[in-house]
């Protein structure tokens, strides 16, 4: 039997898995360094009142559009790899979708743009808005629909990690999952009276550092499997 023939499309298989995992590991910072190097380039934003999705809004919001699509098809393509890994753990089947369902979210909200509120983009009302429009009510659904899928998330690649016997890890996520939604509902409530920006950059933060942060640790698990492979 030629093995030599045989491991060549395995390890192709294994390179590729590894590839898609790095897009996720490159999601997280593309996504909140794009977002604050904009904040900090658009006229009459502050990160203090307003939420890094009213830079979808004005001329230059298809940079931020453009911001929300490939971060989320670098989190599809992700969970793609997730998906490739073996499930033979907790975790392996609902955990990859639930980081597509995020980066799907996330280019869904993207395409529909927020109501201009709090002064921003300049000339727009100085409260929120009396009324949501379809756009905004869409963006809101699919933005709580990416955090959330993101917190249950946490909890199934939590119960992966203590099943993998790596205690740091579970606790990351189980911290991760407990927290975004408190800093969600913070935010929310803070929003009517536009103080809510610095509570819902936390909600983009924590999502987004943990989706790099699990894309690197499921990357550094596909080597050690390659490795084993190897091995035997």
């Amino acid at each position: 039997m030629n093995t030599t023939a045989t491991s060549q499309p395995v390890a192709g298989r294994e390179t590729l898995t590894r590839y898609l995992l790095s897009c996720g590991v490159v999601a997280g910072p593309l996504f909140i360094g794009a977002s604050l190097l904009q904040a900090l380039a658009r006229d009459g934003f502050s990160l203090t009142r307003h939420a890094i999705s009213l830079l979808l809004l004005g001329d230059p919001g298809w940079i931020q559009f453009a911001n929300f699509a490939v971060t989320g098809l670098l989190a599809v393509a992700a969970a793609v790899g997730a998906w490739r890994l073996p499930r033979t753990t907790k975790g392996g089947t609902w955990g990859p979708l639930l980081i597509g369902a995020y980066g799907v979210l996330l280019i869904v909200a993207g395409c529909f743009k927020p109501d201009p509120a709090f002064g921003f983009p300049p000339g727009a009302p100085p409260g929120a808005t009396a009324t949501i429009s379809a756009s905004a009510g869409l963006h809101s659904v699919a933005f709580l629909g990416l955090v959330l899928s993101v917190i249950a998330g946490c909890f199934v690649y939590a119960r992966r990690f203590r099943a993998r016997r790596l205690p740091a890890w579970a606790r990351y996520c189980a911290a991760t999952g407990l927290g975004t939604p408190i800093l969600l509902v913070v935010g929310m409530g803070l929003s009517a009276g536009g103080r809510g920006g610095l509570p819902l950059l936390g909600v983009a933060v924590a999502t987004s550092a943990w989706i790099t942060a699990v894309a690197v640790r499921l990357r550094a698990e596909s080597r050690t499997h390659r490795s084993m492979k190897h091995a035997a």
